[in-house]
């Protein structure tokens, strides 16, 4: 059996799951433990919330510079099948990521705390994210199935 050599695209999604659950779970972390003194809708979360997002983007940023430099410019081309596993991994997540949407908009006609409103967004971009990646990683594993 001949050895899978990992495309750029396949590093990025790779990189981009364990990213995704380093910064979900710090940020989850530290809204608990301050949640252990305080209300879980008094919790301060703001700040968490915005250093976890800034944290994870900067975070794919420099892992996408540091594959980039890795691969080579021969290895960073992308083919037919990297697009058809693009798309139909953003199309897999997009109702994960419309259903975090939902629920946030319902709990703000309901009027409840910013408080859950934004974890709600905030949960809906990351089950969006890591559904994302997980599916570009099966399909890079296991094949694009033909529709």
């Amino acid at each position: 059996m001949a050895e899978h050599q990992l495309s750029f695209e396949e590093k990025i999604a790779w990189g981009g799951l364990i990213v995704a659950i380093v910064h979900g779970t710090v940020y989850l972390s530290v809204l608990l433990t301050r949640a252990a003194s305080t209300p879980m809708p008094e919790t301060p979360y703001v700040d968490a919330l915005l250093w976890s997002l800034g944290a994870g983007i900067l975070a794919m940023i420099i892992l996408s510079i540091v594959v980039s430099i890795t691969t080579g410019e021969e290895g960073r081309a992308t083919d037919i099948r990297d697009k058809q596993i693009t798309a139909r991994a953003e199309f897999t997540a997009r109702g994960v990521l419309v259903a975090g949407a939902l629920a946030a908009m319902i709990l703000a006609m309901l009027e409840q705390d910013g408080f859950w409103i934004a974890n709600v967004l905030y949960l809906g971009f990351m089950l969006s994210a890591l559904l994302e990646t997980v599916t570009k990683i099966a399909l890079y594993r296991g094949g694009v199935p033909a529709w």
